[in-house]
């Protein structure tokens, strides 16, 4: 409707704006009896050298068009009443003809690599990870739609000097029995009692120092023990990504890039940008603290393997863009080593992209595994899907995949109620909230879903006739709602925020509930056909939508 819109009104101001200039000038009018869409003339003032007012009653007197009702005069704005007929069999046709292709950008032959999740192996998968995860997730396929190819990478911290102080505890302090018996469990006791002795024993972090220097150095005992500590975790992070219904492409993590640091190395300081702080190498820049290249006794850090990642992707992906979708607390340093890129010479460092988002909190605090303030991920997958099934019991006690439907509802809750908040805003840990199945709910956009589906199946409904009669008013909000759909994927990707998918969902579920509230669906009338296509497209778009967030969208609830 907006691009109809536009082109009428470029060819009536006969080129003074673009179609793009026109579309991005006009709005929305905030009451409904003011219009479907608002054009200001206020910018065509200094060339036409009149009045706004007498601008756009010149523009308004010359419109003619089908597609457009009425037009008001409303002071400096062009205020445009839509032939909703018109509209509402356009809308409807495009969906019936595309189905879950309606908004799908077609391919544009370029990659996008998406860095997401990247849990630390031998920690548990907490509250904390699910963030980056599920909203990587969502980017991913949003990406997708809009015409990238994907590439999913989960960049594992598989490394670093933790390993050191989680070989110390375990040779102090762990039983492999327990170990095998609840892998992670006992591994994060062993990480906590570490951190509470260091703090009163400074001689066990000197010990757990040497210990990593022993794993780096390829010590056979300290790498069989690294192995075990990945490998088990591994096998319990898997249940969580199947869980949560979520692939990657490449499990490439830190040590991956073990041996591709010194390159990156040799090069910064072939191009003399190292220089030596208190013994140790960095990068001065202009604008933020210097990055730290390597430390006194050569040690590489983040900014290395992050820096030796960003050349391996590059080479191996020619990427268009590189999202990490990382924490805002990581914001200078995805600042400082994309700008070492930038001052290498390498045009590319634009197309990287940190891509920050808000805590997860506990009681007002951060989720901290090192002083045990942690809350298991797969503790609360297990509690929803718990509750999602007593839930459908008390509702729909004969329904037949019971479980499968309490697996998709339950841990549909918990992602939506990540996603439908704006990424870089905190979010405050509540069970409750989460488990709320009604309101602004990923439970509550699937069962609009579910009912739909229903009345569908009662019909006995394929959308075979797509010639329309008249829809009852009521369904006009809807209609709107499902014109704005390749809108709504096309900004989530721009301003990578895919809450703006969970938003539109809950608005289409909103706008479909209400009109379902005061109209008889199945009754049998010339324009039940219509109603019944009209319910069809909303389920098509409600299903998409769901999937773009990385929800299943169940046909019985």
């Amino acid at each position: 409707m907006i691009q109809t819109v536009a082109k009428i009104l470029e060819q009536t101001i006969e080129s003074e704006l673009t179609t793009v200039e026109i579309t991005a000038l006009l709005e929305k009018p905030k009451h409904q009896h003011l219009g479907d869409l608002a054009f200001p003339c206020y910018t065509l003032a200094k060339k036409f050298k009149q009045a706004p007012q007498q601008i756009a009653q010149a523009i308004g007197e010359k419109i003619k068009h089908p597609f457009i009702q009425d037009v008001q005069i409303v002071g400096g704005y062009i205020n445009f009443f839509v032939n909703q007929s018109a509209v509402t069999q356009q809308v409807l046709t495009n969906i019936v003809c595309s189905k879950d292709n309606y908004a799908q950008v077609e391919n544009n032959g370029q990659r996008i690599v998406i860095d997401f999740s990247s849990p630390n192996i031998a920690k548990p998968f907490s509250m904390g990870h699910l963030r980056s995860t599920v909203i990587g997730n969502a980017l991913a396929n949003i990406a997708q739609k809009n015409g990238y190819e994907v590439v999913r990478v989960n960049h594992l911290g598989d490394w670093g000097t933790q390993f050191g102080k989680l070989i110390v505890a375990y040779s102090l302090w762990g039983s492999k029995e327990s170990i095998e018996k609840a892998p992670i469990q006992e591994l994060l006791k062993l990480y906590v009692k570490f951190h509470d002795e260091a703090e009163q024993d400074e001689a066990l972090n000197v010990k757990a120092r040497a210990a990593f220097k022993a794993l780096e150095d390829q010590d056979a005992e300290a790498i069989t023990l690294w192995e075990w500590f990945k490998r088990v975790s591994l096998e319990e992070f898997k249940g969580i990504y199947d869980q949560l219904g979520i692939q990657f492409d490449s499990l490439e993590g830190e040590a991956f890039y073990n041996d591709k640091m010194q390159g990156v190395v040799e090069e910064l300081n072939a191009k003399q940008l190292l220089t030596v702080s208190d013994g140790a190498n960095v990068v001065e820049l202009d604008d933020m603290p210097p990055c730290l290249i390597t430390k006194q006794d050569g040690a590489t850090l983040y900014a290395t393997r992050d820096l030796a990642a960003a050349f391996y992707r590059q080479k191996q992906y020619s990427p268009e863009k590189i999202f990490y979708v990382v924490g805002n607390e990581q914001t200078l340093h995805f600042n400082q080593f994309i700008k070492v890129i930038d001052k290498m010479g390498y045009t590319w460092a634009k197309q990287l992209q940190h891509v920050p988002f808000g805590m997860m909190l506990k009681d007002g605090k951060k989720m901290s595994t090192r002083k045990g303030r942690v809350i298991l991920l797969k503790d609360v997958l297990d509690e929803a899907v718990q509750t999602a099934k007593q839930n459908i019991q008390d509702k729909n006690p004969a329904l037949q995949n019971m479980e499968e439907v309490a697996h998709q509802v339950g841990v549909g809750a918990v992602i939506f109620n990540d996603l439908k908040n704006y990424r870089l805003n905190d979010i405050e840990f509540s069970l409750e909230q989460m488990m709320n199945f009604e309101g602004e709910t990923g439970p509550y956009v699937q069962y609009t879903y579910a009912r739909i589906s229903s009345i569908l199946e009662k019909a006995n409904f394929t959308p075979s006739n797509i010639d329309l009669m008249e829809l009852e008013k009521q369904a006009w909000p809807a209609i709107l709602c499902l014109q704005d759909y390749p809108k709504a994927v096309k900004e989530a990707f721009e301003q990578v925020d895919p809450s703006i998918v969970a938003k539109y969902v809950l608005q289409l579920a909103r706008a479909f509930n209400k009109y379902y509230g005061n109209t008889k669906i199945l009754v049998e009338d010339s324009a039940r056909e219509s109603r019944l296509l009209f319910c069809y497209c909303v389920a098509t778009i409600l299903q998409d939508g769901l999937k773009l967030l990385g929800l299943k969208s169940p046909s019985n609830m």
